[in-house]
């Protein structure tokens, strides 16, 4: 099991927030998920998933991910 904290664009309320917690949340692997407005901690097996599969869930929901 891994654990990453990601900082997001874009997000402003917190229908973002939802939009983007449905979205990690969505991803095969992802253990947990705690968004806020402009980050997210992501727990995940790191077997299941990586890095890059969350990334692109947030940005098809339409946000930015910067680090």
């Amino acid at each position: 099991m891994a654990e990453i904290n990601i900082k997001i664009d874009g997000m402003s309320c917190q229908h973002c927030v939802m939009s983007v917690k449905k979205a990690v949340d969505a991803v095969e692997g992802i253990n947990s998920s705690e968004v806020s407005v402009g980050s997210a901690k992501i727990s995940y097996d790191d077997i299941k998933t990586d890095r890059d599969a969350f990334v692109k869930a947030v940005q098809d929901a339409g946000y930015k991910v910067t680090g």
